[in-house]
């Protein structure tokens, strides 16, 4: 192989870890987050309907990152814990900074739902 392809390579294999490892959360935020769920928290997937009948964590409330501006208000309580997630994590970063902007006080970004 030319040095051009290892160098393509490296950077590819570089990127990809980069965006495995981006998405992880520590077991500490996965224990906060997790004792926000116990205590009354809500668990909110983000991912679309058909997504979320193939499978999710049990408990969670479906409103994809679609439809939660004008679902927004399925969820009464500002001052509950909130722990959004999806598939990958980008529509989670998104629904969680909706969800700030409309004034709610605990939201966690989970992530992946691998995360849970």
């Amino acid at each position: 192989m030319k040095g051009t392809t290892w160098v393509f390579l490296g950077v590819l294999a570089a990127l990809l870890f980069f965006k495995f490892q981006m998405g992880r959360r520590s077991p500490q935020e996965l224990a906060v987050m997790k004792e926000a769920v116990s205590a009354g928290g809500l668990l909110l997937d983000v991912r679309s309907s058909g997504e979320f009948n193939s499978g999710h964590i049990e408990g969670a409330l479906n409103i994809p990152v679609g439809e939660l501006q004008s679902r927004i208000g399925e969820i009464e309580n500002k001052e509950r814990a909130l722990v959004v997630y999806c598939a990958s994590g980008v529509r989670s970063r998104s629904a969680a900074s909706m969800l700030r902007e409309h004034g709610f006080e605990e939201v966690h970004d989970l992530g992946s739902l691998r995360n849970w």
